[in-house]
């Protein structure tokens, strides 16, 4: 006898199966780009032009600094510290100074300011000594490219002032600058090779490098 085959009547099911399994990737797969498409508009920015900081203006005024008369060797030391000064630090460009240029600078806007033959800050000499203005035993100093900074805040922001050298220079950065002692050591490097070093028995505590 010859055998011959017969639709199975369990295919109808299958093949049911199988059409609706095509229409539902069918109906998945828009969904599925729809979805990506309305992500990227939710993340990518209307005008990627907006998102970039506008550069700061830098007013065309000078800088109101004070400019005290200074001893003949702090004159003659401060001129090689402002004669040697960069151009720019970082992306702020100097800035003209309205009195003392061969002992003042000043960059970007707000300023961050330099100033050469300021006082030199006294270490305390005992543990919580109340004499005005010095600098109490346990402060840290900073330690920055072989300059030893004396780092405080004051009303105009942080203020660093040099400890290890012969002709004290300080460097006020405004509050609106983030890690200011990072711009602060931006003029370590001209410090360094302008202002000679204190002798060693004149050297703070916390100054244990000196160039």
């Amino acid at each position: 006898m010859v055998e011959t085959d017969t639709p199975r009547t369990e295919e109808s099911p299958d093949r049911t199966k199988r059409v609706a399994a095509l229409w539902a990737t069918a109906v998945a797969v828009p969904v599925t780009l729809l979805v990506g498409v309305l992500a990227f508009a939710t993340i990518k920015p209307d005008n990627p032009e907006k998102e970039e900081a506008a550069p700061v203006a830098i007013p065309s005024t000078p800088v109101v600094m004070d400019a005290p008369q200074l001893p003949e060797r702090a004159s003659t030391v401060c001129l090689a510290v402002t004669s040697q000064l960069p151009a720019a630090i970082r992306d702020l460009p100097a800035r003209r100074v309205s009195a003392g240029h061969e002992q003042n600078a000043a960059y970007g806007e707000p300023a961050i300011t330099l100033t050469c033959g300021v006082p030199q800050p006294e270490t305390c000499k005992v543990p919580n000594d109340s004499t005005p203005g010095c600098v109490p035993m346990d402060t840290e100093l900073l330690i920055m490219n072989n300059v030893c900074w004396y780092a405080k805040t004051a009303t105009e922001g942080a203020v660093f002032t040099t400890m290890d050298r012969e002709i004290p220079v300080r460097v006020t950065v405004p509050e609106s600058y983030e890690n200011p002692a990072q711009w602060a050591n931006e003029f370590s490097d001209t410090v360094v090779k302008t202002v000679k070093s204190k002798e060693t028995t004149d050297m703070p505590a916390g100054c244990d490098r000196n160039s």
